[in-house]
């Protein structure tokens, strides 16, 4: 089949997905747009030639990563202290990384051209195996994955304790592509020279529907089941202090003490409510705790007054042969001012945390203000608090289901994610990064809470409802009673099995039709 040339109409559709899938994520928030937002790609995809097609998926992800990741310029240039030119070439690098992958979903459209029939199984799929590969390729950036729009849908992201994020991702990429064929039917339009045959739409339509209504059905009763568990569950008063430290003083040695008094503060006047633990967000601190003995003791005394547990967020350090490897921690204290544990953050950020193939490019260590060395800590180490364990997710290691499933799997009764989002100012980034913490609660089953130095704090519950949250950039306390659970479910067992086998099946589909087009070459 003669393919058709890119033309000025094809590149706005593709421009305009990108918006709809952008604006369907916080701070625009219009969910149901993913559930369209594929439609114009797909729609100028049609007959295009594979070259073409991999033009249109990097104008589409381009659009889409420019305008969800945008606070990427905001960090660099207010707290990096680049110039803005620098700040927007980082953006845009970054952009076009990430669009790489829509790319490939849409290259791969273009090599496989599945039969009409085979349409609706085959997109998603390949979706999901590139979102996949964006989750892992070069340590994973899984932000804002397409099933991560829908945090709000209750119903919806219960199939997550099966799934994962992964099966809302193709669910939603299913609806977009039933409603394509259903275009392409009305106005009798080809798919790559193949018609859409009348019975192909019944069915198609009636498989989404029955999808649809099978996942909805489970969201209720699974919503049903683990509201009648936690209410069995053991509970316990959760206090999260969101102390609002301005960034631009936070590590100002002038402001250390007032930091910690601030701290100290909001922390006593939580006593009355007499809460089981209380949580200040990553690097509350802002000095080496128990390196710096006069604030230390500051902390310490702050404890005892409290008579409770504290988990603070502060960095750290260890000898080894002979010198100081530093870590991003939390401390997890008794009533009585004893460390009884320290969690070292696992995954970290680069340039941010650390610095990636510095011996080859020394220059990028000056990139950004404050970039550390920093050492990662082990996997799925858990803090034993009472009788009980947190799971402890230092910043963005929240977006990573896999550091999640590993300290469940080390017997975490609540999963606590503190961190310090003023580096975003007040983007949309703060509450996308808030939406996927939903995830991890309701894949793991387990309440989460969040502390964030200026905001979003926070309450999830097992069912991944957001109890209560705090605004950005504000001073506050809050208190929450959370049930503690110890649930299995189906994604804590396997994983991403089921992102895996997309993106298994891609690969077997792509070598199948490599194999069908040599061996009709070899026929010729």
């Amino acid at each position: 089949m003669k393919t058709r040339k890119l033309d000025r109409r094809k590149a706005i559709f593709a421009l305009v997905s990108g918006l709809l899938v952008t604006a369907s994520f916080p701070n625009i928030g219009l969910s149901w747009l993913a559930w369209i937002g594929l439609v114009p790609l797909l729609i100028a995809l049609r007959n295009l030639s594979i070259r073409d097609s991999m033009r249109l998926g990097l104008i589409a992800g381009l659009v889409h990563f420019l305008g969800l990741v945008y606070w990427v310029a905001y960090t660099m240039k207010t707290y990096g202290h680049l110039p803005l030119y620098i700040s927007l070439l980082i953006l845009g690098l970054m952009a076009a990384y990430l669009a790489l992958y829509w790319a490939l979903f849409t290259i791969a459209l273009a090599w496989l051209r599945p039969k009409p029939p085979l349409l609706p199984v085959i997109t998603p799929l390949v979706w999901v195996a590139c979102e996949y590969l964006r989750s892992h390729l070069f340590t994973g950036f899984p932000w804002g994955l397409l099933g991560h729009s829908q945090y709000k849908a209750l119903h919806l992201i219960q199939i997550c304790d099966l799934t994962g994020v992964y099966g809302l991702s193709f669910v939603i990429v299913l609806c977009n592509t039933a409603l394509y064929m259903g275009l392409l039917h009305l106005v009798h339009k080809p798919w790559y020279g193949k018609p859409v045959a009348r019975w192909v739409m019944p069915v198609v339509l009636s498989a989404v529907l029955v999808v649809l209504t099978v996942v909805w059905t489970y969201g209720a009763w699974r919503i049903k089941n683990i509201d009648q568990q936690a209410v069995q569950a053991p509970r316990a008063p959760v206090a999260v202090v969101q102390g609002n430290i301005d960034q631009s003083i936070k590590w100002d040695p002038a402001y250390q003490i007032a930091t910690t008094n601030t701290y100290r503060a909001l922390s006593l006047s939580a006593r009355d409510a007499k809460p089981a633990l209380i949580v200040w967000p990553e690097t509350a601190t802002p000095f080496y705790y128990l390196a710096n003995t006069r604030l230390t003791k500051v902390v310490r005394q702050s404890i005892v007054d409290t008579g409770t547990y504290f988990l603070i967020g502060s960095p750290s350090y260890r000898r080894i042969n002979g010198q100081a490897a530093h870590y991003n921690s939390a401390y997890l204290i008794e009533p009585d001012g004893t460390v009884s544990g320290r969690y070292d953050k696992v995954h970290l950020v680069p340039y941010g945390e650390y610095v990636p193939l510095q011996r080859w490019f020394p220059f990028l260590g000056k990139m950004v203000a404050q970039v550390g060395n920093f050492h990662a800590g082990s996997k799925g180490n858990t803090l034993k608090w009472n009788q009980r364990r947190l799971g402890v997710l230092i910043c963005y290691e929240v977006i990573f289901p896999g550091l999640a499933r590993a300290l469940v799997r080390n017997q975490a009764d609540l999963l606590v994610n503190i961190t310090n989002d003023a580096w975003f100012g007040r983007t949309g980034a703060a509450q996308q990064h808030f939406c996927m913490a939903v995830f991890r609660a309701v894949e793991n089953r387990l309440a989460l809470v969040r502390a964030a130095n200026t905001g979003i704090s926070g309450y999830i519950d097992p069912a991944g409802r957001i109890l209560k949250t705090s605004a950005l950039f504000e001073r506050r306390v809050m208190i929450h009673s959370v049930p503690l659970m110890a649930l299995k479910t189906v994604y804590g067992r396997v994983g991403d099995l089921f992102a895996l086998v997309c993106l298994i099946g891609g690969v077997a589909l792509g070598l199948k039709h490599l194999v069908a087009r040599r061996s009709a070459r070899l026929s010729k």
